[in-house]
């Protein structure tokens, strides 16, 4: 699915109103700094997965988690679904479009540096209502800890200790966790988070083992082609 105008509009006058996108790489592949890279895949995908904010390749083509991190994730999804390797890129684009796909912030980071609070905060309502409004899903698969604490964002102290503590815990890429999001009337929506490490080449101490991290996950959701919607 994509975006509505008014929803892409809303994107695109906060990125207007905000220092530190990474115009220097959206000039280089022709792309417009203001708009979003946001994937988000079928309403009704039963999984969603949920990182930081897009690289390189991301902005490059214009969807989100398609570069070196993302292919990992595509590689091991493909895998889990039809138990052969990924045979190119265009079918690990295809692969993706029965989850979900959001990020904290929609935008290329200057340096690749995460976005700071204050811009996640800012952007907070935007994807805290794409998460309730936009999908039917509520099992998120997070990649890596900025992804994973975002949900503490606007929340009650206990929660957010909760979530650090979880974080902080050995099982952590093992166990699953509720939290809640308030939608625009202040009602909370629950939603299943099932915490992974960042999947980044740079990311040494998890990276060699994200692939059978992510396939312990997909199992345990009973991720299969023909139970892929809610």
């Amino acid at each position: 699915m994509a975006l509505n105008n008014a929803q892409r509009a809303a994107f695109r006058a906060l990125a207007a109103d905000i220092e530190g996108i990474d115009t220097s790489v959206y000039e280089r592949f022709a792309a417009d700094p203001a708009e979003p890279v946001i994937g988000l895949g079928w309403a009704d995908a039963r999984i969603g997965f949920f990182g930081r904010d897009p690289g390189r390749d991301e902005v490059r083509y214009g969807e989100p988690f398609i570069g070196a991190g993302g292919q990992l994730v595509r590689k091991t999804l493909y895998r889990a679904l039809y138990g052969a390797e990924l045979p190119d890129f265009e079918t690990s684009r295809c692969v993706g479009r029965d989850f979900f796909w959001v990020n904290t912030v929609p935008y290329k980071p200057a340096g690749n540096k995460a976005w700071s609070m204050k811009i996640k905060r800012r952007f907070h309502p935007l994807m805290r209502a794409l998460l309730i409004d936009a999908w039917q899903g509520r099992d998120l698969i997070t990649l890596g800890r900025e992804a994973f604490l975002w949900f503490g964002i606007d929340r009650p102290k206990a929660e957010r200790d909760a979530i650090e503590a979880f974080w902080q815990s050995e099982t952590r890429f093992s166990a699953s966790l509720t939290v809640w999001l308030a939608d625009e009337d202040g009602r909370d929506e629950a939603f299943r988070l099932h915490p992974l490490p960042h999947p980044s080449p740079l990311n040494a101490t998890w990276y060699k083992r994200f692939p059978d991290l992510l396939s312990a996950r997909l199992a345990a959701l009973d991720v299969r082609p023909d139970n892929l919607t809610v």
